[in-house]
């Protein structure tokens, strides 16, 4: 039986977020990209228009052996704020929203499990999405890997 998955958050600006997903034992490919909506084909410039409906996205492969699906879940939790509503630091727009496509009923499952407990914990009310995973359009090459290509300390734009 094979262990590796896929997996896909947004948490605001997608060069931040590949870069720290990417850093995590047992995730073995990231790609950034755009999810979200039936617009066929977006570019960033599109996506940045707000017009569009995506949300930047990293699309996750991972060893399930290595890291769980509820493990990646944490680590997207704690790498944003996920009780603003499109918005993560400067960065506003849909396109920014926090939100997780599923692959299967379990990750849902997890997903909106979470999001029950960390609102009982939370002062504020988690806005997270929680989506069946939609076409994923991947975003233009200049994009990925972009804190590591750039040699970043963190998350510019």
């Amino acid at each position: 039986m094979s262990s590796i998955n896929s997996a896909t958050f947004g948490a605001g600006c997608f060069w931040g977020v590949e870069n720290k997903f990417m850093n995590l034992e047992g995730v073995l490919e990231t790609s950034v990209g755009y999810m979200g909506s039936t617009f066929k084909n977006p570019t960033y410039f599109d996506v940045c228009s707000g017009l569009t409906g995506h949300a930047e996205v990293v699309t996750i492969k991972f060893d399930d052996q290595k890291i769980s699906y509820e493990q990646l879940c944490n680590a997207f939790f704690n790498m944003h704020d996920p009780t603003t509503l499109n918005r993560q630091g400067p960065d506003v727009g849909t396109q920014y929203r926090s939100i997780i496509f599923y692959y299967n009923e379990n990750q849902k499952e997890i997903a909106n499990n979470m999001i029950t407990e960390l609102d009982k914990k939370s002062s504020m009310k988690i806005v997270t999405d929680v989506t069946q995973v939609m076409e994923y359009y991947v975003a233009e090459d200049y994009h990925q890997k972009y804190i590591l290509k750039n040699n970043l300390q963190t998350c510019g734009g």
